[in-house]
């Protein structure tokens, strides 16, 4: 049996996933089981912040028109894609991070006092000593129905990419919802909270190495290709 991969995110990222998946080889079909959609914020005096912390491409393509206030503050992003978003809207990107938002704000030189723009689902984050941050929240995500992939979970071949904890727990009840075989679908995951967060009876759940999409697809390419060793998640063996 072979896998075909099912992409949940939703845009812009989807496009993105779909494109590198399909370079690689894989077979795959979006489902975005959520949309990004702009919040209403007031933004605060520019002249109070260093710089601007930002942890999704979603806070520059949907924080509207108040991001051109902070147009001259550099940006310290979560990773390379959401530094492309920021340098094509018109910022200087100070540091791109690898390894999660918490990795930048750690490697950040103190004294520096951030504006982090984020959405309603955020991960919380400790300054170290010197450094510190106020929040402004831009967008939120929106769930939407798994009915259109249903079929292709039902058939037991689907490995489902699980990009956010917010989409594993809204795609776990919307299998319940469904009726479908928890049993019979494999999950892989860009960390171990993400995976957490779907809970568990799935036929298997993988982890990637370390947090990024090329590091999650290059994991569902081996899962693809070795179908053999493929068991069932530690916590659902008796």
């Amino acid at each position: 049996m072979s896998l075909h991969l099912l992409a949940l995110r939703p845009e812009p990222g989807l496009a993105a996933t779909l494109e590198k998946a399909r370079a690689a080889g894989l077979a795959i079909t979006p489902c975005a089981l959520s949309e990004i959609r702009a919040v209403a914020w007031a933004s605060p005096d520019p002249a109070a912040y260093d710089g601007l912390l930002i942890g999704s491409a979603n806070a520059i393509l949907h924080g509207g028109a108040h991001l051109a206030r902070l147009r001259d503050k550099p940006v310290y992003a979560v990773g390379e894609a959401t530094a492309a978003a920021a340098r094509a809207a018109g910022f200087a990107v100070a540091m791109t991070g690898s390894g999660g938002l918490q990795g930048v704000l750690d490697a950040i030189a103190a004294p520096c006092h951030l504006l982090r723009i984020a959405g309603e689902e955020h991960v919380p984050l400790t300054p170290p000593a010197g450094v510190s941050f106020d929040q402004v929240i831009a967008y939120r995500s929106v769930t939407l129905p798994l009915d259109p992939a249903a079929a292709l979970l039902a058939s037991g071949e689907a490995l489902v990419l699980l990009h956010s904890a917010a989409t594993a727990a809204h795609f776990a009840a919307e299998c319940d919802r469904l009726g479908l075989e928890r049993a019979a679908i494999s999950l892989a995951a860009l960390g171990p909270r993400i995976a957490a967060a779907a809970g568990e009876g799935w036929r298997a759940v993988h982890t990637a190495p370390r947090p990024d999409e090329a590091a999650l697809l290059a994991m569902a390419q081996d899962v693809c290709h070795n179908l053999p060793s493929i068991s069932p998640h530690p916590a659902d063996r008796p």
